[in-house]
């Protein structure tokens, strides 16, 4: 169901979406359901104890704009053109990054859940021919809505792996010689007990997924990081900066800290991107 409303809706064009995020989607949101209100409040005040109350709430509504754009703009994305997406999502520097990953047969891309993460998979169309995209996710638990992930990470050629078979699935591709770049969403909170890697963020002693850098070191995959910005609104420019281009000569939580700090200099620079509404900080270090 959900899968065909979004085919249909996919058809309208993009302004109209614009217009109806800013004039229905964003006040309902905003005003009317207060869609986590106190949760985001409660994150911004925390990692921006520096600014006036007039700020915070200048960025928080900043961030729900966006978050309805991302909402639309992923609607809008099923049936965008190849041809389109590429002029929307800018890679760079795509040359060094394919001399990496070609030469070590894969490559692994830490981003966040900042801009529009979901464009992030058209990454596809910019990798050398014959490296194959993974989308590391997890699985809804409504049939209906992974679905709908899927089909939209997957649109630009992509392959979706549950992250509990990810391990297995790249021992396959490696044993037949097949190159991957795997996208790893890496701003999640694990739990306390699990944590490896905790690290000074924003304000908060925060843990870390390290999936990334644990994957990185087991296949020998160089590992970089998605600095996203927005250009303006539908433009988005992903900046890939190398973590580490050989990850077994990384000390151990040295890749995991890396990755933090660039998250943490790319909400600085526009910290209405970033997913305020999740409570990322609601574990503590036991």
């Amino acid at each position: 169901m959900l899968l065909s409303c979004a085919s249909i809706l996919s058809r309208i064009p993009l302004g109209v979406h614009y217009w109806f995020a800013d004039w229905i989607l964003y006040p309902t949101m905003y005003y009317l359901v207060r869609y986590r209100r106190r949760v985001v409040a409660k994150n911004i005040a925390e990692c921006f104890p520096e600014k006036r109350p007039s700020e915070r709430k200048a960025m928080a509504k900043g961030f729900y704009h966006q978050f309805c754009y991302t909402i639309v703009e992923s609607i809008y994305g099923y049936r965008c053109s190849d041809e389109e997406m590429r002029e929307r999502v800018l890679f760079e520097p795509m040359d060094e990054v394919n001399r990496l990953v070609d030469a070590a047969g894969g490559g692994i891309f830490m981003l966040a859940h900042l801009g529009n993460w979901e464009w992030m998979a058209s990454v596809q169309q910019w990798v050398s021919p014959g490296v194959t995209e993974i989308n590391v996710y997890r699985k809804q638990k409504n049939s209906s809505a992974d679905k709908l992930m899927n089909a939209i990470r997957s649109k630009r050629g992509g392959v979706c792996v549950e992250k509990q078979r990810i391990l297995r699935e790249l021992v396959k591709y490696r044993h037949e010689g097949k190159p991957v770049a795997i996208g790893l969403i890496s701003d999640q909170k694990p739990r306390p007990e699990v944590t490896r890697t905790w690290v000074d963020f924003l304000h908060h002693e925060t843990g870390f997924l390290d999936g990334g850098e644990m994957l990185g070191k087991r296949f020998g995959y160089p590992v970089f990081y998605a600095y996203i910005t927005r250009e303006k609104r539908g433009y988005y420019r992903c900046a890939f900066r190398v973590l580490a281009a050989e990850p077994g000569k990384t000390a151990e939580g040295e890749i995991t800290r890396a990755y933090a700090k660039a998250l943490e200099q790319n909400i600085l620079n526009q910290p209405e991107l970033w997913l305020w509404s999740h409570n990322r900080f609601a574990y503590r270090k036991q």
